[in-house]
């Protein structure tokens, strides 16, 4: 198999380990290479070897027998269904990022001082200038992270540290998609502006107008329609 990229995400080795399915390397009934091999001839780590397993096993495509190994069931495609469920747990995703950033936002408008502004003007400078999925990711989840560092609650900051690894493969999934929207610069400079200017009100619906384009796209792709009031 080919070697995976090490920052690579579970749908790459989803992607890897279903070209074997395709080109018949595994045939139905075959068991797959353990996933001590795996993770040698795909150059990730195990957990990530694990999930990709386990997805696979979850859509039918592989069967993990107790004490025997895992063997092909289908070699069927699962990709268009994977990523229909990977947008609904991005809706999910940014619906937790909505409740979190809009009293964040009003909060830091509140309470932010000069320091806080700077760091957020650094932060969103370099969002503008992320190129690929995983700098837009990084740089996106900074600049909202330091949105909740200026706060000042210290129970928001900590939820956020344990959520913003997801939001940022969230993120990274939804700039690599050409069928998904994100809210784009001007809705984060509007953001910005509202924080600086210390008003809170303004801050707080910029916030939800950086996050709803994500929402809207999700719910479109996934078939369900309409927008959010």
């Amino acid at each position: 198999m080919r070697v995976v990229r090490r920052r690579s995400s579970v749908d790459e080795v989803i992607a890897a380990l279903n070209e074997q399915l395709a080109n018949g390397t595994w045939a139905p009934g075959e068991r797959i290479p353990t996933e001590q091999e795996l993770v040698a001839e795909l150059g990730v780590s195990r957990a990530v070897v694990r999930e990709a397993v386990r997805a696979l096993v979850q859509l039918g495509c592989l069967e993990a027998r107790q004490g025997a190994g895992t063997f092909v069931v289908s070699a069927a495609d699962p990709s268009p269904m994977l990523r229909q469920l990977r947008r609904a747990e991005l809706r999910d995703v940014f619906e937790v990022q909505l409740a979190h950033d809009v009293q964040a936002a009003r909060l830091a408008a509140q309470r932010r001082d000069d320091a806080d502004v700077e760091r957020l003007r650094a932060l969103l400078d370099r969002r503008d200038r992320a190129a690929s999925p995983e700098e837009f990711g990084a740089a996106d989840v900074a600049f909202h992270s330091a949105v909740v560092d200026a706060a000042r609650n210290p129970l928001l900051t900590e939820m956020y540290r344990y959520f913003s690894e997801r939001l940022r493969e969230s993120l990274v999934a939804l700039r690599a998609d050409s069928a998904l929207q994100e809210g784009g610069p001007q809705a984060h400079h509007a953001l910005f502006e509202a924080i600086a200017a210390r008003d809170a009100e303004a801050a707080a619906a910029a916030a939800h107008a950086v996050i709803e384009p994500c929402l809207t796209s999700l719910r479109d792709v996934a078939g369900e329609g309409g927008t959010a009031s």
